[in-house]
């Protein structure tokens, strides 16, 4: 079974599913982030060696300042009871996106948790935190018209090198997968996506487990991957 080297998630109908159940939104987010925790250590298990999630969007500020709070303390939950793991299995922790607008505490979370497994190449687990395509791609732009710039001649290597995933292995989904029915990317890595198989899960975010995750590899290894060739 050909497993895909990097694995993208986007992760999404928590708050659907605790509508749907009579429980609060952010009880929703706990069981989604949980459940997409499962999927993430079985994917490392099967030979996916890079993982990412995009948790937060540059959209998701519309919310209501209660949701982003708790999305937020979610996040510093989550790199709080995970860092030890990291360290022991050796999994480099990225954040991607945004490092202006993110709570100083999380930041200061993330930039510890950066550093500590800056030297692990074996897997990688990618946070896409205030993260949107377009936005990524307007500030590498803005950094090629900065006079200091050192690209003179552009090219698709040369933009790649100004994105946020430059430091990945291999900064392209092999698969992306949306969770909750929605059949779109939503501005999702717009440049890396360019040849990413797709798949939309129906099951909402809680919902999902290690079982979907064979599923979703086991319609990828059905996709034949061509390339444009």
């Amino acid at each position: 079974m050909r497993i895909p080297l990097h694995l993208a998630v986007i992760p999404d109908g928590n708050r659907r599913w605790a509508r749907a159940r009579g429980l609060p939104t952010l009880e929703g987010h706990r069981r989604g982030f949980n459940a997409l925790s499962k999927v993430a250590e079985k994917a490392r298990e099967l030979g996916v060696k890079i993982f990412t999630v995009w948790a937060f969007s540059t959209d998701n500020w519309q919310r209501s300042k209660k949701e982003v709070s708790y999305l937020m303390h979610i996040y510093e939950e989550f790199i709080d009871k995970n860092l030890k793991t990291a360290l022991k299995d050796k999994i480099k922790i990225v954040h991607i996106g945004r490092k202006d607008r993110i709570p100083k505490t999380l930041q200061k979370k993330l930039n510890d948790a950066q550093e500590k497994t800056a030297s692990f190449t074996k897997h990688y687990f990618v946070l896409a935190l205030d993260y949107g395509g377009r936005d990524e791609l307007l500030r590498a732009i803005q950094k090629i018209r900065n006079p200091k710039s050192e690209i003179r001649n552009l090219a698709e290597e040369s933009f790649g090198r100004l994105l946020d995933t430059k430091d990945l292995p291999q900064p392209e989904p092999d698969l992306i997968v949306r969770t909750s029915g929605e059949h779109r990317l939503s501005g999702f890595m717009l440049w890396q996506s360019a040849y990413s198989e797709l798949y939309f899960e129906e099951k909402k975010l809680p919902d999902v487990t290690e079982k979907d995750l064979i599923k979703w590899i086991g319609e990828y290894n059905r996709r034949k991957r061509r390339f444009g060739k």
